[in-house]
């Protein structure tokens, strides 16, 4: 649920603005209204400080070296200068080391020349050339009695020299080359000077990850600080000369207790009211435990406007659901419960609810397993195992499973008109949500006209039927627009009719990818499986060995992949399906109070 917001304004006198902005600061409850106004130049140049900072944690934060030795310097502002420095040195010696490294290569084949003695000769008028011939070649020129000598060997090429004075002019029938800039040797000096110089800037490097870091954390927080000080100054009106400060803020209504006996043992003037639809309002989700742990996946998407309904709730358990059917794996399942509880123990309390919705996914995987007879790939409908002999007749075969998926879209999609019908209802009034409801009735009515009549409880008078759909084609086709003349209803009804009719088809198709993605993993599970027992039969003393390396990288690579599709297709038939049949605008400004950076 969207927790209600009250709209607070504080009006205070000018020399007692900063000791009232650090008491609310301190507080960490009031979220800043925010005015169209342009950032100063000095927030400006704040913000690029906190960007570097940031940058900066990151960097270090991958290159952690315990052996590293305490750095010289211990302001942040000259960690990070001298940091941003060693960062573009050792990129470009990184740059340096790499075109020397191609450079060495490229001369390995020369050796270890001498450029002033081939610079001596050519003043002597004695001049070298170089070239590249087949070795075949070669040989057939070498009989001519040239002054030429190989120099290297390169598989079926010939590198060589032609030695000739000015006076000479014989012509090669090779490629002639130019001899590199400088020896090997002297190339691989170069590497090795350069490789200590990175070496070097590493170590200073690896001594602000271990002992630095800190620093330029608490400079981080205090910019952060001072740029929501910043915001709350610039977002403050100045009135009567300047000598009355104005403040507007919001305020959940579970947290006014407490900003309301501050505001008394204060001198502001304050002023409280309830939200208007034209404001811009902050969202607080407040949700019980289960649902709760299914707000970041939500978020992911966006927030709900503040007029509308909170989908978390909503959504959570077709997610779960979802998530099951696709992996549709008891056995992985399992260990993902059973892995998530031993990793509590020792888990951050922060990462705890990453935690227990694995464990809550496991929970889902282990039905969807049990439902359709995979465990660890194995095909508990087919194998006689004595266990499952009671129960097998309960499994459902993959026609069924295709059967239950598009049923399992079909729910939520209806229950998605609901929510949809009740969010246009608390916006906008019941005569907007007829349309929704319209809908609903035709969809509902044909579905339970089908189910009845074929029990035999009605009978099957498809006057019946059609006098639902008339019932409901009426709201619709009357009701898409309340607004609107008798005319353009009709015309947006009749759009409403063709737009909803193909969209509901082609939403209900899209629910197969959940049987689709859990026979795919099921079957990377058989095929697991019959690939191993294969191995196992290859050989006595190291067959079973193999045969348990191979299943585990096998089914762990199955439970890593399967894993990943499990939770995005769940989450884009959340995104796309549901929200959109829900009615979901989303859009919402997350909750941020001014003074929520507090000290740990």
């Amino acid at each position: 649920m969207i927790v209600p917001m009250l709209k607070y304004t504080f009006l205070v006198f000018h020399r007692e603005y900063e000791d009232f902005l650090i008491e609310l600061n301190r507080l960490g409850l009031v979220h800043i209204a925010e005015r169209d106004v342009e950032l100063s130049e000095e927030t400006t140049i704040k913000i690029a400080a906190l960007k570097k900072y940031e940058q900066a944690i990151n960097f270090l934060e991958k290159r952690e070296n315990e052996t590293a030795e305490k750095p010289g310097l211990y302001s942040a502002p000259e960690i990070l200068d001298d940091l941003t420095k060693k960062q573009k040195e050792l990129e470009e010696l990184e740059g340096q080391l790499e075109s020397l490294t191609k450079a060495a290569q490229k001369a390995l084949p020369w050796g270890n020349f001498s450029p002033q003695l081939i610079e001596q000769l050519k003043n002597e008028r004695i001049h070298i050339h170089f070239y590249s011939l087949s070795k075949k070649k070669y040989n057939e020129l070498e009989q001519n009695n040239l002054p030429i000598a190989i120099i290297s060997e390169t598989g079926s090429q010939v590198l060589f020299m032609y030695i000739k004075r000015n006076e000479e002019d014989i012509e090669l029938d090779a490629e002639e080359l130019q001899l590199p800039p400088l020896p090997y040797a002297a190339i691989q000096k170069q590497i090795s000077e350069t490789a200590e110089q990175i070496k070097a800037i590493n170590e200073t490097l690896d001594s602000y990850a271990n002992n630095s870091v800190y620093l330029l954390e608490e400079e981080k927080t205090t910019l952060i600080r001072s740029l929501e000080f910043d915001k709350v100054i610039r977002n403050t009106n100045k009135e009567a000369e300047d000598k009355l400060m104005v403040l507007e803020g919001w305020v959940p209504h579970t947290k006014t207790p407490a900003l309301n006996q501050f505001l008394k043992e204060s001198d502001a003037v304050y002023f409280s009211r309830r939200a208007k639809p034209d404001d811009k309002i902050p969202v607080l989700l407040k949700n019980n435990r289960f649902s709760k742990l299914f707000e970041p996946i939500g978020s992911m998407f966006s927030l709900p406007d503040y007029a509308e309904l909170d989908l978390t709730v909503f959504f959570a358990p077709f997610f779960m659901l979802f998530f099951g059917f696709c992996l549709g794996d008891a056995g992985y399942g399992l260990l993902f419960v059973i892995g998530g509880g031993l990793y509590k123990l020792k888990a951050k309390p922060e990462f705890k609810p990453y935690l227990s919705l694995i464990q809550f996914l496991g929970v889902a995987t282990i039905l969807f397993g049990a439902i359709s007879g995979t465990f660890f790939g194995i095909n508990l409908i087919e194998t006689n195992f004595a266990l499952t002999d009671q129960v097998r007749h309960l499994f459902l075969d993959p026609n069924k499973m295709f059967n239950l998926s598009l049923i399992l879209g079909g729910i939520q999609i209806i229950f998605g008109l609901f929510i949809k019908a009740t969010n246009q209802t608390k916006q906008f009034g019941f005569s907007y949500a007829l349309a929704t409801y319209g809908w609903l009735i035709i969809l509902i009515g044909s579905i339970a006209y089908v189910l009845l009549s074929g029990a035999g409880i009605i009978p099957k008078n498809k006057n019946i039927l059609y006098g639902v759909i008339a019932l409901g084609g009426f709201f619709v086709l009357f009701f898409s627009d309340p607004g609107v003349n008798i005319f353009a209803r009709l015309g947006k009804g009749v759009w409403d009719v063709y737009s909803t009719v193909t969209g509901i088809f082609g939403d209900l198709l899209s629910y197969i990818r959940l049987f689709a993605l859990g026979l795919s993993s099921a079957i990377l599970g058989f095929v697991i499986n019959d690939i191993g027992l294969q191995i196992l039969g290859s050989s006595k003393l190291l067959g079973p060995v193999f045969f348990v390396v191979f299943l585990l990288l096998g089914h762990t690579l199955n439970i890593l992949i399967s894993s990943l599709g499990s939770f995005v297709h769940p989450m884009r038939l959340t995104f796309v399906e549901f929200y959109k049949n829900a009615g979901f605008k989303g859009g919402g400004e997350e909750y941020k109070p001014f003074g929520r950076i507090k000290d740990e």
